[in-house]
């Protein structure tokens, strides 16, 4: 087996440029297949990174999103006394009543609008989110016109950085502070007091209930009674389970985009591998023949030529993957098909991603060099050494 592997590689670099080209070929399509898996997981982790396991978010049943929720105040109060909501080291509740509403911003290359999530946030929405960190400036103050916005906000829009003011919903408002929210989707909106987005925006109902857990056994209980009581028509979630459903839509379209071009490029990568591999038999007729006469028999010609087309798509594999790998420095932006607003997030590489792409690129060599290989080894001794 190390003979037939040392025979396939040294063939390989024998013909370094139709080895290149194949194998650049196969890069290509794996680089095309795991950025865009990477682009899906990245939005997925995202998201799912932005709620915490032990919060709860309520919206008005069959709600998609906070944006298209509204939860009406005596609602909201009655969630408010449930016994399962955690109270805090003040002995206040571990809850806040927001607003959820979208506003359109340009963007500082492109000048192109996009859809903005505003959030109105209440006293405790901070240590309900320990990943959102004050990055610059300060808290805005409660009834005021102060707004903080998400990093990436301030970063990609206009009029959104420290002390800059934007106008909306007819009023203008002052970014005192900018937040980072880490890897999560709080880093693509803008916060402020509840109470002024309400009256600023003419609504009169909140969009969600967020609250944390005092024990998290106990959220099975909390959603049975919550959505059974005949005053509600509210539904609760665990914050995980909400924020992965916000991105269960896009990361679905992304991985069936990804296999169709997979499938598309494939196949012009498997015919180079193919048309490679039948030139590669056809030039070594004579090699093939003397290998038969020194006694390698027809399996092992066969399993050769598969070799050498299996180390080729390896090679394309792993370096469509190294390539692909750097673009987990990049930041992207798209908009969230749930909510309609802009995200910004990151690729994001995983093990199953790795494995599943070196995966791919084997197959792509099996099937580019199968056809091929039964050919080198169903040739005859004799005719093949008098083509030498």
């Amino acid at each position: 087996m190390d003979l037939l592997f040392f025979y396939s590689f040294r063939n390989l670099l024998a013909r370094r440029l139709t080895t290149s080209l194949t194998a650049a070929g196969m890069a290509l399509v794996v680089f095309v297949f795991s950025s865009i898996v990477m682009l899906a997981e990245g939005l997925q982790k995202t998201l799912v990174d932005t709620g915490s396991y032990d919060n709860v978010v309520v919206i008005r049943r069959s709600s998609v999103s906070e944006v298209q929720s509204g939860v009406e105040r005596i609602q909201a109060s009655i969630v408010e006394t449930r016994p399962e909501v955690a109270i805090g080291a003040n002995g206040r509740l571990l809850l806040a009543k927001e607003l959820v509403v979208l506003i359109t911003l340009e963007k500082k290359e492109s000048n192109s609008p996009a859809n903005v999530i505003i959030r109105g946030i209440s006293e405790n929405s901070l240590e309900l989110r320990p990943q959102v960190k004050l990055a610059k400036g300060r808290l805005p103050r409660p009834g005021s016109l102060e707004i903080l916005v998400g990093r990436s906000i301030a970063k990609r829009f206009k009029n959104a950085g420290l002390g800059d003011t934007l106008f909306f919903a007819m009023r203008r408002w002052t970014v005192v502070g900018i937040f980072d929210a880490g890897n999560t989707g709080y880093g693509s909106e803008i916060w402020g007091d509840v109470d002024q987005f309400m009256q600023a925006f003419r609504r009169p109902v909140f969009s969600s209930v967020l609250f944390k857990l005092g024990k998290s056994s106990a959220f099975e209980t909390l959603k049975k009674n919550v959505e059974g009581d005949p005053r509600l028509t509210l539904e609760a979630k665990r914050e995980t389970v909400y924020y992965k459903e916000q991105s269960e839509m896009m990361a679905k379209f992304l991985r069936i985009l990804g296999q169709y071009l997979t499938l598309v490029f494939s196949i012009g990568a498997i015919v180079g591998a193919m048309i490679t591999m039948y030139a590669a038999v056809a030039n070594r007729t004579g090699e093939i023949g003397t290998l038969r006469a020194l006694g390698f028999n027809r399996s092992s010609i066969l399993a050769a030529f598969l070799l050498e087309s299996l180390l080729l798509g390896f090679i394309g594999g792993f370096s469509g993957l190294f390539f692909a790998s750097f673009l987990q420095f990049f930041t992207v932006s798209t908009t969230n098909f749930q909510t309609f607003s802009e995200l910004a997030f990151s690729f994001k590489i995983t093990f199953e991603i790795i494995y599943k792409s070196l995966l791919f690129s084997l197959v792509m060599g099996f099937i580019g060099g199968i056809l091929p290989a039964f050919r080198a080894s169903r040739m005859n001794i004799v005719e093949a050494l008098r083509e030498s």
